[in-house]
């Protein structure tokens, strides 16, 4: 594994640990020559799948680009990385396990906005916001709205 600081090829594993209920291990590294220390992840490697967007366009499903929008979303919250690597893998096997080469970016939205309302009803406003293409305070509103009405439904049933 290549040095991220120096680039030099030769580093050694520190520490090496299960992560997402064994799905990935993480490796802590050094580098022999600059003695930078960095995280890795391996992963097993499954089927492509293509997403495909709202118009039309189709790209490769990306755990990382998942991921990134996720952390925006959850930035100033108390959702820790590794609940959002959870969560990014729940969603991935997901959709894998629906056998389909092909999935609607839509479904991955839906997926996601399931999740975050049970996470964080903030994280869960500001996905909401980027997802549904808010345009005004109504949209804001609108989503509050169900949050607030799945709140008193949930506690009726309690």
């Amino acid at each position: 594994m290549k040095c991220s600081q120096c680039t030099v090829a030769d580093t050694k594993v520190i520490e090496s640990r299960d992560v997402n209920d064994g799905e990935a291990v993480r490796r802590r590294r050094e580098c022999v020559q600059c003695a930078y220390r960095f995280t890795t992840y391996e992963r097993v490697e499954r089927p492509a799948v293509t997403v495909v967007k709202s118009n039309g366009t189709r790209e490769l499903f990306d755990r990382q680009k998942l991921l990134a929008g996720l952390l925006r979303a959850c930035e100033k919250t108390s959702v820790s990385s590794l609940q959002l690597e959870r969560l990014v893998t729940q969603i991935e096997h997901e959709i894998q396990a629906c056998g389909d080469q092909e999935v609607p970016s839509a479904k991955i939205g839906d997926m996601v906005m399931d999740r975050l309302a049970e996470l964080n009803q903030v994280a869960y406003v500001r996905f909401a916001s980027v997802y549904r293409k808010f345009t005004d305070i109504e949209g804001f509103e609108k989503e509050l709205l169900q949050i607030r009405d799945q709140q008193k439904s949930s506690a009726h049933l309690s």
